[in-house]
């Protein structure tokens, strides 16, 4: 007797691969898995977190659009589209702003997600927006006074960025 190999026999290998670190054999079972059914969020995720790890950069942020078009209340899919964006060694201010609207869904869909609030203070130290910037590193802070890198990018611009003109003189 043969076993039938669905769609979601497909999906599950393509999620045991990726969390094996497997992710080309990953990227080959949910490409399988899409092939039956491709109209749901989950293996346009997947297959963005594993382009993400192969360092293919445009297409994990096309695949995680995909993700968000399938269910716009994914918020590590927002999140993770964002992050690419946002690493980008060249990124333009449009860019940065679309990110930032990412972020700004993904914290929408989960208030308290530490990683969207670090990575909008970020956005906004990037386009020199340290007030902004300093907006939610203290709500980052207030969510978790011991944030690491909230703490150092907090004394950063306060240091580097705000304090500049006052050394000056």
């Amino acid at each position: 007797m043969s076993e039938t190999k669905d769609y979601k026999f497909y999906m599950d290998n393509g999620v045991v691969n990726y969390r094996d670190g497997q992710y080309q054999k990953a990227i080959e079972n949910i490409d399988k898995s899409l092939e039956m059914k491709n109209d749901w969020a989950i293996p346009y995720f997947y297959k963005g977190a594993c382009c993400d790890a192969l360092e293919k950069t445009d297409e994990a942020i096309e695949n995680y659009s995909k993700a968000i078009d399938y269910d716009s209340d994914m918020t590590d899919a927002y999140y993770n589209r964002a992050k690419l964006i946002l690493s980008q060694k060249t990124t333009t201010k449009e860019k940065i702003n679309g990110a930032l609207k990412d972020l700004e869904k993904a914290l929408e869909l989960d208030p308290k997600f530490q990683d969207a609030i670090f990575a909008i203070a970020a956005a906004y130290k990037k386009l020199k927006q340290y007030h902004k910037s300093l907006e939610y590193l203290e709500k980052l802070l207030e969510i978790n006074p011991e944030h690491l890198y909230g703490k150092a990018l907090q004394t950063l611009i306060l240091e580097k960025y705000m304090v500049k003109e006052d050394k000056k003189d």
